[in-house]
């Protein structure tokens, strides 16, 4: 039988009374040991849009979780138990991944969840994460400036992509006119108001530098026949481009038939990998650019064999990405980090977390106390093939998960200041699930 949370039991503060909470002032029930940690094996959840507008982007990294867990099993496991994977859909719709964490975690019981892609998905579980006191691992680059000790990330932050992607359109594209194209919700929202922050600031230093316009479109949009035009009517010879999902699909068909090419007005992408420009075609985005701590093309072993393990297992015309080489850094790095713990309680490796390192496809990650990774960034530039040129390494670059240029942004610097780190339910109300 499937149990069905309804929206206000997720959401709602305390709704929950697990063993081992407070029932009284004195009263304090011993926790028993977790169902995830009995029997031969330990469950892990993975979350993903299996459907919907988020799907062409997200099904490949539940795809590289599930290989990631049976490599781990071919070698032995973890703390002597195989690892059996429970998959959930959060059909890109944002109370359905509340919902089914909650059900991930009461009801499989599972040890930890992979999953989510958008900023409006991964805030809409965070409270469950909070209120439960569990793990999430976070596949996908961001915003930064979140409050949780319950979420790791893998990706990058703003200072490992898009303010790297900004400057190296400025010096290196001769971008002087930049316009910012964007899905509308939180991470393009944030990202967005970081790169005007950062081209505020290269003007204020005699850079030759302005922002042009801007324009937001919700999830799934197609029709990008007027916002393409008016980026053509704002003179902009650069966009940096956030759009998520499969409605890269309508505005790069747009930006190609109405005139624009990577001479003219070069697109540099936040949220557009190999995978991604399966489904868009590699016809209507080469030339274009885009910056991300992995690639396919990277020439490294480690690489070779993640890539041929990847195609023998889903076929030879599947690619990677860095989304999807995020998604196996993270059960990768969990595995590591339970072995580290000796034990698959999630405060335990929640503490071992802090200093692990994996060697990935693309260069070796290291957990930093801030529950963000220490990872190399590279920009490429699309090719005919769907693959990218790496044009430039631009090394390893520590995640700041707050910015020096918006005020108040360091409100969740937890390491430097311990009393914050813990998110208030209140602090994400429904309207932000966009």
């Amino acid at each position: 039988m499937t149990t069905k949370f309804s929206r206000r039991q997720i959401l709602k503060t305390g709704a929950v009374l697990t063993a081992g909470s407070i029932v009284g002032p004195q009263l304090i029930v011993k926790r028993p040991l977790p169902a995830y940690a009995q029997g031969e094996t330990v469950k892990i959840g993975i979350l993903h849009s299996l459907s919907g507008t988020m799907a062409i982007s997200e099904v490949s990294i539940k795809d590289v979780c599930v290989m990631a867990a049976e490599e781990i099993n071919a070698a032995g496991g973890v703390l002597g138990k195989q690892i059996e994977y429970v998959i959930e859909d959060g059909a890109s719709d944002w109370p359905t991944f509340a919902e089914k964490a909650q059900k991930l975690i009461e009801v499989d019981q599972v040890a930890v969840i992979f999953g989510c892609w958008t900023s409006a998905s991964r805030k809409a579980v965070l409270p469950v994460f909070e209120r439960l006191d569990h793990m999430l691992w976070y596949p996908v680059q961001y915003e930064g400036n979140e409050c949780s000790k319950n979420i790791f990330y893998t990706p990058a932050v703003p200072n490992q992509q898009t303010k790297q992607a900004l400057s190296y359109m400025v010096e290196n594209l001769g971008v002087n006119k930049i316009y910012l194209e964007a899905s509308d919700y939180v991470y393009p929202r944030t990202a967005n108001q970081i790169a005007k922050a950062q081209i505020e600031q290269l003007a204020s230093e005699g850079v030759d530098v302005e922002l042009v316009g801007e324009n937001y479109q919700p999830l799934g949009a197609q029709d990008y026949a007027t916002a393409v035009a008016k980026i053509v009517a704002s003179g902009a010879n650069g966009v940096l481009n956030t759009i998520n999902g499969d409605s890269n699909v309508g505005f790069f068909k747009q930006y190609k038939a109405q005139g624009l090419t990577p001479d003219i007005c070069p697109v540099m992408s936040s949220s557009l990998s190999e995978d991604d420009v399966r489904g868009i075609g590699a016809e209507n985005v080469v030339g274009n650019y885009a910056v991300w701590n992995y690639f396919q093309s990277q020439d490294r072993p480690q690489n070779a064999k993640f890539v041929e393990a990847f195609r023998a297992k889903y076929g030879a015309d599947r690619v990677t990405g860095d989304p999807i080489e995020k998604g196996y850094v993270g059960v990768n790095m969990w595995k590591l980090a339970c072995e580290k713990a000796g034990t698959f309680d999630i405060p335990a490796v929640r503490e071992a977390c802090i200093g692990v390192e994996f060697d990935a496809p693309g260069g070796t990650h290291t957990m930093r106390p801030n529950h963000h990774t220490l990872k190399p960034v590279l920009v490429g530039k699309h090719l005919p093939d769907g693959q990218f040129e790496i044009l430039d390494d631009l090394g390893y670059i520590e995640p700041q998960t707050w910015d020096p240029l918006i005020a108040g942004s360091n409100v969740c610097n937890w390491v430097e200041n311990p009393e914050v780190g813990t998110v208030e339910i209140a602090d994400y109300p429904a309207d932000q699930f966009r």
